[in-house]
Order: C-alpha cells, then sequence, then structure tokens
C-alpha cells in the first residue's frame, strides 16, 4: 500500500500521509510524486496548492518542516495547510476550556482581577474596584458592585447576561458602559449591536440574538 497518495477535487487537491506508513517511506514516496507531478505539468503556469492531510497521525514540527521543504524545491506546488483526525492533548484542552461553562463562586476585591477563559456563570461577589474578566459570556447569579468585561480579547458575541444592575461597569471586548440607575427591570441581557456600540435587552431576546448561548453544554 502506498504510503502518500494525491487525491484531486472540485475545490483542490489533497496529499494523504497514510498514518500506519513510515515516515520516511511517505517521505520517499512524495519526493517521487512531485518530481513525476512537475515532468507531467510541463509548459503549465497554474499555481497549485496542496492540503496535507495525515489521518490519525499528528507530525511534529520537524516532520511538518521536511514537507515543507520538499515542495518548496517545486516553485509551482505550495502547501495549503495540514489537516489530520486527531488533535494534539494541548490543543484539545484548551479548546475545551474556551468551550466549557466555568462555575465561579469568588470574592473578587477592590483592585483584584478574575481571569476566566471561556464562558462564567458567577455565582460569587466582586466588591467596587474588582473585576471579573471573561473571554467569553458571564452569566451572573453573584452580588456585582465592580466590573464585568465579556469577551475579553475582542470577542464582540460575548454577551452579560443577570444581576449587573448594581456594577461600576459593563464591558464587552473593547467598548464599555456605566450602568444607568433608571434602566428597565426586565433589561438584563448586555450585547454587541450590528452598529458596534453597547445595548440592552431582554432575556427573552437572547434566544433570538445569540442562539448558540442555548446549546453549550459542560462546566465544572
Amino acid at each position: 500500500m502506498q504510503a502518500a497518495v494525491l487525491k484531486g477535487y472540485k475545490d483542490g487537491y489533497e496529499l494523504i500521509i497514510r498514518d500506519n506508513a513510515d515516515f520516511d517511506q511517505a517521505l520517499s514516496e512524495l519526493k517521487d510524486l512531485f518530481r513525476k507531478l512537475q515532468l507531467d505539468t510541463v509548459g503549465e503556469e497554474k499555481q497549485i496548492s496542496f492540503t496535507v492531510n495525515t489521518k490519525r497521525r499528528l507530525l511534529s514540527a520537524k516532520q511538518k518542516q521536511k514537507i515543507e521543504a520538499l515542495v518548496g524545491n517545486y516553485p509551482r506546488f505550495s502547501i495549503y495547510k495540514f489537516v489530520s483526525d486527531v488533535v494534539d492533548t494541548k490543543d484539545a484542552l484548551e479548546f475545551m476550556e474556551e468551550h466549557t461553562v466555568h462555575v465561579n463562586s469568588d470574592t473578587i476585591r477592590n483592585g483584584q482581577v478574575k481571569l476566566i477563559k471561556g464562558d462564567v456563570l458567577f455565582l460569587g461577589n466582586i466588591h467596587k474596584g474588582g473585576i471579573l474578566q471573561a473571554t467569553g459570556s458571564i452569566f451572573v447569579l453573584g452580588n456585582v458592585e465592580g466590573i464585568l468585561h465579556a469577551g475579553y480579547n475582542d470577542n464582540v458575541i460575548a454577551v452579560i447576561a443577570g444581576n449587573f444592575k448594581q456594577a461600576q461597569q459593563v464591558r464587552i471586548s473593547d467598548l464599555v458602559d456605566i450602568i444607568e440607575p433608571d434602566m428597565q427591570a426586565d433589561k438584563v441581557v448586555a450585547y454587541v449591536n450590528d452598529l458596534h456600540a453597547l445595548s440592552y435587552t431582554t432575556l427573552a431576546e437572547l434566544k433570538t440574538l445569540r442562539p448558540k448561548i442555548f446549546t453549550q453544554i459542560g462546566g465544572f
């Protein structure tokens, strides 16, 4: 069985490296494959890029460099991206952290900053001058007199929902607003509208504005 196989599709080409094949053998076959492609396409000027699919094998950085160096010998060919059917453990853990609703009951005091990756269900207390930051959305059931900052690091899809009427400020991404004391009681969701401004709405409207929030699972 071949260690390296080229497949063509309507939207491009895919180089498949068998996950059970010896890497050096695959590299040798790739050399022969590109040499043949070079001869078969003499006179053509169209640039061709490949997706390299390693199936259930993760290539090391050095292995990727060897393939890139090989393809680099043929100016008409280039690698679009590397893909596989598995992910690195570190990447998987980071993905889970970013896509989990974390439950937090800390007390955040004046001058303290708490940063959470992903969404957070906050059950604790934030004193004036304290800041809770989340890269995702913040759902508030605790007591907040400080600052809530959702969408930290430029996530404008994030929302702040719940009991934030006593907060000093709400922030989403790079936007900041001070809560008005006369805000309507049912305006319990802060979000970034289509004009890239902070706006407030009801919980009933949240499902329409951010339907994916209602499909999230997880927590710890």
